[in-house]
């Protein structure tokens, strides 16, 4: 339903003439959209009330507004865009539901994803605070999933988990498995795939993306010896929290009390496998329990001169920086037990490029925020950032489209 008070009005003045998206566009540069969308052969060869550049926009903007309809959204956008055009041509004619329905559609999910793939990326400086570890930059690892609408195409694409025996759950599930820098939290690598295919699945394709420089953090449901081998083969540095079947076999004991030791696969596979030294840390968090929680950590930083037992449990901490990310994605982003929208396959991988887009272009907002004020990223609120984004796509003239 449109927003109370909305009437489409009259005009030959076309939505494409007019629309932005505040923040995201200052992110997304429009020359960067147009760009994309050429390169996913997906610009227009007549003239369209919705081009492709628009409707990439609009992908984004749905993240911003996950209980708007098609409608409201639309003229938000179209509501901000002063900046555009200062002659009084009168206002935008609004397309139907349907029409944009048929425009997401001839979009695709590929140009919002390729967008995500070209400008996510680590905004940490040197001396930004909680982002680095002995001159390595801490990123982490992790997965989340998101129902999406229950329609048979989904049902059969992304599957449903089990509730209880015999029972699935009310919708079908997407799931996300991402890679976020901590001390930022800006998530700028992911992969999206059916809640059929486990994380560890999906992430192989993630860790072979690692550079030399970074410190991947994961728990110890990434842990195991072929994710390993790919994610340590990249040049990157590991901390993972190790599972409690695997022993590596002792090789020596370090003077600071963590030991080096050698990880091999299990089974027939060990035997021919090339081992991986790894330090081990053995640690327990006194949480005021009768039981203390004991933590065992493989890293390939096999020096305690360059990172103690101390400082890497404290670094392992930073892990949990992925799942707030996730959290003000789902919580406050998308909303508490929100469904996805779309009920085709294509649009719902196209939805959650664009949460992720958007997500990008708010914690982007908030690091320039803190960098310019000298403070912690943390000192900033999500939640008022995100009011901003939502507030900019209706005063879009306080951000141009377009990067300093």
């Amino acid at each position: 339903m449109p927003r109370a008070g909305w009437v489409k009005p009259e005009s030959s003045r076309r939505l494409s003439d007019v629309v932005s998206v505040g923040v995201v566009t200052k992110v997304f540069p429009a020359v960067l959209v147009d760009e994309v969308i050429a390169e996913c052969g997906r610009r227009e060869q007549r003239h369209r009330s919705l081009p492709a550049q628009t409707m990439a926009y609009f992908a984004i903007g749905l993240a911003l507004h996950a209980d708007g309809s098609y409608e409201d959204v639309l003229g938000l956008m179209a509501d901000g865009l002063a900046w555009a055009d200062t002659d009084d041509v009168g206002p935008v004619r609004l397309p139907s539901k349907s029409a944009i329905s048929q425009a997401r559609e001839r979009l695709g999910s590929e140009p919002v994803q390729v967008l995500f793939e070209r400008v996510a990326e680590p905004l940490a400086g040197p001396e930004t605070p909680g982002c680095w570890l002995a001159g390595r930059r801490m990123v982490a690892i992790d997965g989340m999933t998101l129902d999406v609408a229950d329609s048979e195409v989904n049902a059969a694409h992304f599957g449903r988990p089990g509730v209880n025996k015999g029972e699935q759950s009310a919708f079908p599930q997407a799931r996300v498995v991402a890679i976020a820098e901590c001390g930022t939290r800006a998530m700028f690598d992911a992969v999206v795939g059916p809640y059929t295919i486990g994380e560890n699945t999906l992430a192989v394709d993630l860790v072979e993306r690692l550079e030399p420089g970074m410190l991947l953090l994961a728990d110890r449901g990434f842990c195991g010896y072929p994710l390993w081998d790919k994610a340590q083969a990249t040049g990157a540095d590991l901390l993972w929290r190790a599972k409690s079947n695997m022993t590596p076999r002792h090789v020596e004991t370090l003077d600071d009390g963590t030991w080096i030791g050698e990880l091999r696969p299990g089974g027939n596979a060990g035997r021919h496998a090339e081992p991986h030294r790894v330090r081990v840390i053995d640690y327990s968090i006194d949480d005021g329990r009768t039981n203390d929680t004991t933590y065992r950590l493989f890293t390939t930083i096999l020096d305690p001169d360059d990172a103690t037992a101390v400082d890497l449990a404290a670094a392992y901490a930073q892990r949990w920086e992925i799942e707030t990310a996730f959290d003000e994605l789902k919580t406050h982003q998308r909303g508490p037990k929100i469904v996805l929208r779309s009920k085709l396959v294509d649009l719902v991988y196209q939805e959650i490029w664009g949460y992720l887009c958007c997500h990008y272009a708010i914690r982007t907002l908030m690091f320039e925020a803190a960098d310019h004020a000298h403070v912690d990223t943390d000192r900033v609120s999500f939640v008022a950032a995100l009011r901003f984004a939502r507030r900019s796509i209706s005063q879009a003239r306080d951000f141009p489209p377009s990067r300093p």
